[in-house]
């Protein structure tokens, strides 16, 4: 059994038994990961105040590719992150993020995965109050690219024509992406216009943008996620999201 030493990031934590804890990681070098660490909440652990959601360090697993769960015997912390705690949207968006990783993620390295996520945790952990909600959908459509699912959003899903920039289109959810004039007659989506077209393009590229009313936001994201990302099964951080926005 190998001892490695890789990057990680705490996406979940789950009790075991009075004094362990079952982790799952992102890691730099072996991708989503679920460890045990052995005696974390005893009063004298090494891992005493460490092993929290969202903290970043450098952990040292005892690695078996035949187990599903590793073992933990170091971590070192580089982040904590503890901000996502202040408030409730932050909060879930972090929740969000890490559930979609949970969801989509896979055993094999993606350091730019990794990047993204830990870029996108320090900026929502950093985040003006009134900018958040921006950046919580910005980092989940940036981090939807990432891992392969980016919608179609310069040329007609169905037909390929170039959009233009001042046009407004309509976004289908089963075909994954904006309808040109002449396709989106046809009816089906929802309305996208130029403005909120660029506004969505500049998200999936990582680019931080300013929103007025959100609302039209969030479902276009659920729904985009519901097709072409979790196919059909709900992400129980959305419903908090979308719980916690409305009170």
């Amino acid at each position: 059994m190998a001892v490695v030493t890789t990057d990680a990031i705490i996406l979940q934590v789950f009790p075991y038994g009075d004094t362990s804890r079952i982790l799952r990681l992102l890691t730099h070098d072996y991708g989503v990961r679920s460890v045990m660490a052995k005696g974390a909440v005893r009063p004298r652990s090494r891992f005493s105040g460490l092993l929290e959601p969202f903290t970043e360090g450098t952990a040292s697993l005892y690695l078996k590719d035949s187990r599903e769960l590793q073992t933990l015997s170091g971590f070192d912390l580089i982040r904590s992150r503890q901000q996502l705690g202040s408030d409730l949207v932050r909060f879930g968006g972090a929740s969000l993020l890490a559930e979609i990783v949970l969801r989509t993620a896979s055993e094999e390295a993606q350091p730019l995965l990794f990047a993204r996520l830990r870029d996108a945790l320090d900026h929502l952990a950093d985040a003006a109050p009134d900018a958040v909600e921006a950046a919580v959908l910005m980092e989940a459509w940036s981090l939807t690219a990432v891992l392969g699912f980016a919608p179609s959003l310069d040329e007609c899903v169905a037909c390929s024509r170039t959009l233009d920039a001042t046009e407004d289109t309509r976004f289908s959810y089963g075909a994954g992406g904006a309808l040109c004039g002449d396709c989106r007659a046809a009816g089906g989506g929802s309305a996208l216009p130029a403005h909120a077209r660029a506004a969505l393009r500049r998200m999936v590229d990582g680019e931080t943008v300013t929103l007025g009313e959100t609302a039209g936001h969030w479902s276009l994201l659920q729904r985009y996620l519901d097709h072409h990302v979790l196919e059909g099964s709900a992400l129980r951080s959305l419903s908090f999201l979308d719980a916690t926005r409305r009170i």
